[in-house]
């Protein structure tokens, strides 16, 4: 069937994809363009991980209160205002709060890790397998899987999933699945944790 500008232009003002890929979504779909909406989604499952990098410029500020202790503030971008706009970007947004909120990172990934601090707790742990009389060669191996364990505790990317019980899923996994879902790149750019008594602490990503 034939397809009209006009309907292309809205499914592109709705989705944000390419114009061929608007136009082949509405061929599918007969010219409806809920369906072609869909379509256009379902295909962002394969191409997830492409559009890692592409510009993030839309997104929301979500917030969460417990009790008048603590408080969250966090921003996740995506490409368009559509994703912001669904569910389940909001919800996910919400969730990173609840993630700050409980356990506190410090960074958002582990390349935010500065590289004067790595050091730092790599000759820690250098040290301490020294103290624990480990051969010189076993030593770095210890080293690197404690760095990697301070980058799980400390890396909003890297934590387990507070609502996993199991502790299998990362906040990172949860960020692909998402990824995956709205065929986007969607980022945390930053969030500021308060809580009384205690001084704010802010984090940021140069993730584009």
């Amino acid at each position: 069937m034939e397809i009209s500008a006009a309907q292309v232009k809205e499914l592109r003002e709705r989705t944000g994809a390419g114009i061929m890929d608007c136009k082949r979504a509405l061929r599918e779909a007969q010219g409806d363009t809920h369906k072609a909406t869909v379509l256009l989604r379902e295909w962002g499952l394969a191409g997830a991980a492409k559009r890692a990098g592409r510009a993030t410029r839309e997104g929301v500020v979500a917030h969460y209160m417990h009790g008048n202790k603590i408080g969250v503030l966090v921003e996740v971008n995506c490409e368009t205002d559509f994703v912001a706009n669904t569910t389940e970007f909001q919800e996910f947004a919400k969730e990173i709060c609840l993630q700050v909120a409980a356990a506190q990172p410090q960074y958002i990934a582990k390349e935010d890790v500065p590289a004067d601090v790595a050091a730092q707790e790599r000759a820690i742990y250098e040290q301490q397998g020294r103290q624990e009389g480990k051969p010189d060669h076993i030593v770095s191996k210890i080293a690197e899987g404690r760095l990697r364990r301070f980058c799980e505790e400390v890396c909003l990317l890297e934590q387990p999933y507070i609502r996993d019980e199991k502790a299998k899923q990362k906040v990172g996994d949860l960020l692909k699945q998402l990824m995956a879902k709205c065929g986007e790149n969607i980022v945390i750019k930053r969030f500021v944790r308060f809580e009384v008594g205690k001084e704010a602490h802010s984090a940021s990503s140069d993730t584009p």
